[in-house]
């Protein structure tokens, strides 16, 4: 654990739907073209994830793959800066979930909100399965074998995140005691010099006594920077800093995305299967015809009748794509019945053309050299599997696995 700096990694991963759309671009991809940027990112496709609900149809997956990964890098994402991968091609994710499962309780898992949310939502499906009852526990091993400190999430995925952390302490609870590890930890401490010792503990002391983060947060980074202590003494004062044993796994957060809200053609959220998206691949012609035909406040039959932006899907577009003096031109008009609803819509078909069309020459690009693609993600594969390796050897060991 200590030999990595947890703060400054960020977990992601999507299902392979296909090619994206103007929603997973303001959602997530352009999210994570900022991340790249600061922190150790992991971006993978998370393919066993899509066989917990699409375990009847496998077959699309792979052309779903090849597909979503040319629009992650034609929308920016940079694998020169960012390791990308596919789940399945690091089995080590199993392992650790299968272990996880072990110690994890059911009733945490039949708690997470979004178990009875998708079971509702699709009804067509058989969901009854010990797959998908386990699916959040797959993605607290995606996360928790790259130690990652940060998981972009929004609001409606914080539970997930929360579980997350809730099985990393019992883990570390479970496992991270050692014979004599308070001893071993108190002449870990000794090793430190007096002067780091001495604010050591008086750090461990402020967190244990009050839960001063501030003071947590100081003891870590004061032990990331001892040269003079082992890697397993390091391990161990991770662990004692909050009472426990020795840190095995990292304790994640949310790092909340504050993404656009990106609204259907329909008003509705923008998804496949209410057939109501743009494509990143959409051409020029498909668009505007997409945006032409969008519905538009009930109340203006007429082009003389006053309408409300409010009630319109077009003034949602407007929000994401037009500046405050396009956005008062489109209040003022419309209220008044000054411009119509076309004229309205033309600002918001430029601005999505302008947006798409580099993101689609790329694509095209991109999907005519195959090759490359799936070098980028067996490459991204291996590197992401060192670093797995490197966890499930920890557990292993914790877990006293290491006969083999």
């Amino acid at each position: 654990m200590s030999s990595v700096n947890s703060q400054l990694r960020v977990l992601s991963g999507m299902r392979p739907t296909g090619r994206l759309h103007l929603g997973h671009l303001h959602g997530v991809i352009k999210n994570w073209t900022t991340l790249q940027h600061e922190y150790e990112c992991f971006f993978f496709v998370a393919d066993w994830h899509a066989l917990t609900t699409h375990y009847d149809d496998p077959l699309i997956i792979e052309s779903n793959i090849w597909d979503m990964v040319i629009d992650w890098l034609a929308a920016g994402v940079n694998p020169s800066t960012a390791t990308l991968f596919v789940q399945s091609r690091v089995p080590e994710h199993a392992e650790l979930h299968l272990l996880l499962s072990m110690m994890t309780p059911l009733g945490w898992l039949e708690r997470v909100p979004s178990y009875k949310d998708m079971q509702e939502n699709m009804q067509d499906k058989d969901l009854s399965t010990y797959g998908f009852l386990g699916y959040p526990l797959l993605q607290s091993a995606d996360i928790l074998i790259y130690r990652a400190g940060y998981v972009p999430v929004g609001a409606d995925q914080v539970a997930h995140v929360e579980l997350t952390r809730e099985v990393a302490r019992r883990f570390n609870h479970l496992y991270g005691r050692e014979p004599d590890f308070e001893e071993n930890a108190k002449a870990a401490i000794k090793k430190m010099g007096k002067k780091s010792a001495s604010i050591y503990n008086k750090l461990r002391k402020s967190y244990l006594e009050t839960g001063d983060q501030v003071a947590l947060e100081k003891a870590q980074a004061l032990l990331k920077e001892q040269q003079n202590i082992s890697l397993g003494d390091s391990e161990r004062l991770f662990g004692y800093l909050e009472g426990g044993g020795k840190m095995i796994l990292a304790d994640p957060q949310s790092l909340l995305t504050k993404a656009a809200k990106m609204p259907g053609l329909d008003g509705r959220k923008m998804s496949k299967s209410y057939d109501n998206i743009i494509s990143l691949r959409d051409e020029d012609d498909e668009i505007n015809q997409k945006i032409k035909t969008m519905p538009t406040d009930p109340a203006r039959v007429r082009l003389s009748d006053p309408g409300d932006p409010e009630k319109c899907p077009v003034w949602e577009f407007h929000q994401i794509y037009s500046d405050a003096k396009t956005c008062a031109w489109v209040q003022e008009g419309c209220r008044s019945a000054s411009i119509g609803c076309l004229e309205c819509k033309k600002p918001v078909i430029d601005a999505v053309v302008d947006e798409v069309e580099p993101i689609r020459e790329r694509a095209k690009q991109l999907a005519e050299n195959t090759g490359m693609i799936k070098s980028v993600i067996a490459e991204g594969s291996e590197k992401a599997r060192e670093v797995a390796r490197e966890t499930m050897t920890d557990v292993r060991q914790a877990m006293g696995l290491n006969y083999r």
